[in-house]
């Protein structure tokens, strides 16, 4: 399960900063992989991380980012569109966060999302460059966006 070069079919899990760059139509995020989204989420195959919305409540609260509404309505609005699922944050995502093979920094966001897309098997999409790193000892995929 290597770094991706193409989306396909893929069931993906979106990083919190991607979440948030497609919801903000971030130009960073290359035109392929927007045209993409929308094909992925007509296959109901996007995930969203309960910790994506847990990190993106404390931004908004320690004032890092700004939303055009408040928080738990944008969130709502985002995780109720038709094709975006909330990923489980299981037993299973829980203990593996803390048992993740190989080297990974301990961002425990990081770890919980690395073992949702292991344990949902997604190809987890980001641009943190230490996500994409582990994602090359094939233990998860990964896709950057940018």
């Amino acid at each position: 399960m290597p770094q991706i070069k193409e989306i396909k079919q893929h069931k993906l899990l979106l990083d919190t900063h991607i979440w948030l760059w497609a919801a903000q139509g971030n130009p960073i995020l290359s035109p392929s992989f927007r045209k993409s989204l929308e094909r992925i989420r007509a296959l109901e195959h996007l995930l969203i991380s309960p910790i994506s919305i847990w990190e993106i409540s404390k931004l908004v609260e320690r004032h890092r980012i700004v939303l055009d509404m408040d928080v738990t309505d944008w969130v709502k609005q985002w995780v109720e569109l038709p094709g975006i699922l909330t990923a489980e944050f299981s037993f299973q995502v829980a203990m593996l966060s803390n048992r993740l093979p190989g080297i990974i920094h301990a961002d425990p966001a990081d770890r919980i999302l690395i073992a949702t897309a292991y344990e949902e098997n997604a190809v987890l999409v980001t641009a943190d460059e230490k996500i994409l790193k582990y994602g090359e000892d094939h233990f998860i995929s990964v896709y950057d966006p940018t």
